[in-house]
């Protein structure tokens, strides 16, 4: 999937010109915990976010410093501090020339993007103007509308099939060493393994048409040889379509 299939279009931000407390307004009006900053043509010039009130000298909670630590800190960094705690525009409080992303940007590097940088929302830009906006929830709503939908009722050959396919895509399953077994949309793992138990069950819940995992696994511990059973715990309910 790329951004532009999941962002928000109709975006809301605030002007270049607002102030911060226009700003603050905005985010709890709209029960958002950011906004994006743009000129009157529409370009991009920042975010702000509730981040960026956490240090206001109104809530009594400005950073404070010893003598010698802003002495190693040094007039410059201490002033831009100030102005971002104390500034009344949104262009003195926000983050200049945030991360950005194009429509086609895949996925991937969407959350890669937010990962690295700890941020909750990425801009989606044509050139320099905003077109759209990637959020955490608008990630979430993604998943939401990819959720299993009924299906025509597959057999006990075609289930096991789609299993051991998953299976064979990951390098951790032990596939010389379990047994799949279906019968009416559950699947019956058995066999002797080391690692992976749970990896093995999710892997079987996912596949469409399963509409249960029992796990008849035997685990036994590489060092000491151990041995541990599932017993009656180990059937799990699997998502039905």
């Amino acid at each position: 999937m790329l951004a532009g299939d999941v962002m928000t279009r109709k975006v809301i931000s605030v002007a270049s010109d607002a102030s911060a407390m226009q700003a603050c307004a905005l985010m709890l009006k709209h029960q958002i915990s950011g906004l994006p900053v743009v000129d009157p043509s529409g370009v991009l010039l920042g975010i702000v976010s509730e981040g960026d009130f956490l240090r206001r000298p109104e809530l009594g909670t400005r950073r404070r410093r010893t003598r010698w630590l802003e002495f190693l800190i040094g007039p410059g960094r201490l002033a831009s501090e100030y102005v971002h705690a104390c500034g009344r525009k949104v262009t003195e409080i926000m983050t200049p020339a945030p991360y950005t992303v194009g429509e086609a940007t895949p996925l991937t590097e969407v959350v890669q993007l937010m990962e690295r940088h700890q941020i909750k929302r990425v801009p989606v830009v044509y050139g320099r103007r905003l077109v759209g906006i990637v959020s955490r929830a608008d990630l979430l709503r993604a998943l939401a509308g990819l959720a299993p939908t009924a299906e025509t009722v597959v057999t006990s050959a075609e289930i096991r099939e789609r299993v051991m396919a998953e299976l064979r895509k990951q390098s951790w399953a032990p596939l010389d060493l379990i047994n799949v077994i279906v019968r009416d949309r559950t699947v019956d793992l058995q066999g002797t393994i080391t690692s992976a138990r749970q990896a093995m069950i999710v892997a079987a819940e996912n596949v469409p048409g399963v509409r249960a995992v029992q796990d008849h696994l035997v685990w036994v511990e590489p060092v000491s040889g151990m041995t541990a059973l599932a017993g009656e715990t180990g059937t799990m309910s699997a998502n039905a379509s």
